[in-house]
């Protein structure tokens, strides 16, 4: 019966805890792919909900205070924050459109950022006798982006970068719990043809040329648990055999009372 009770301790905690080589990112050699590069150095094009910050700027103050919003004295920075940038930045309706001050409604739906200040500067020039006297500057008012599942801090993140990729969307979330699964992080991402799911091998190097390696604005990050954590055994090896140990001493006290009575 020892015997027995024995080899069923050791299955139950090698079978349950959670092996290294589903934790370890990265693992294998890295492939070289010039087609999968090719794709990471296309542009990103503007969907519905994209918030745009445009700068324009002129020699003339006024034609600058009209296009920049002003910040309140009792507000510093508010443009900087997460709720200043909402405010004050330019966002896509349903019909990927953006009003701007004299020039009305443009529609800018699929348009990169680079074609949409072409389009800004070639508007301009129906107003000012000199378009050079205007700077443009168009760029994503950072990336949003919600993480869901087995990280430490679910809910909707922002990154103000030009590119964000898997690696530091989820390490702003606190990364990958023990009990995350790894091999299958699922990208839920809309957009004009509709929602397509994507599945990302975080384990696997060749990971870094995956076409979906870069996340886009508006995407959303499942990571799945492991059923590891549905068998509410531990984690690792010493929780295991922590938890058969405190079930079997639970077994053994309730057997020893019935045998009492």
């Amino acid at each position: 019966m020892r015997k027995i009770i024995a080899v069923l301790l050791l299955f139950a905690m090698f079978t349950s805890c959670i092996p290294l080589k589903k934790q370890v990112y990265f693992q294998g050699d890295l492939d070289q792919n010039d087609s999968i590069t090719k794709i990471h150095d296309q542009p990103y094009r503007l969907q519905v909900d994209d918030l745009l910050d445009i700068q324009i700027k002129s020699s003339d103050d006024g034609v600058t205070k009209t296009f920049n919003p002003t910040v309140s004295q009792n507000s510093n920075n508010i443009r900087q924050s997460e709720a200043g940038i909402y405010f004050n930045a330019y966002s896509l309706d349903k019909h990927g459109n953006i009003r701007l001050p004299y020039l009305g409604e443009l529609n800018v739906l699929g348009y990169t950022t680079d074609e949409v200040r072409e389009k800004i500067d070639t508007e301009f020039e129906a107003y000012f006798k000199d378009p050079n006297d205007v700077f443009v500057e168009v760029r994503l008012a950072g990336i949003r982006y919600t993480t869901i599942g087995e990280v430490e801090k679910t809910g909707m993140n922002i990154l103000y970068l030009n590119q964000v990729n898997l690696v530091q969307a989820l390490a702003a979330s606190g990364d990958i719990k023990l009990t995350g699964n790894r091999e299958n992080v699922h990208v839920y991402r809309k957009g004009i043809d509709g929602t397509k799911e994507f599945t990302v091998n975080m384990l696997d190097i060749n990971s870094f040329d995956s076409d979906n390696f870069f996340i886009q604005p508006n995407d959303i990050i499942y990571v799945e648990p492991l059923k590891q954590k549905s068998w509410g055994t531990g984690t690792s090896g010493m929780q295991t055999l922590s938890s058969l140990i405190a079930v079997l001493s639970l077994v053994t006290t309730t057997i020893l009372l019935v045998n009492a009575l």
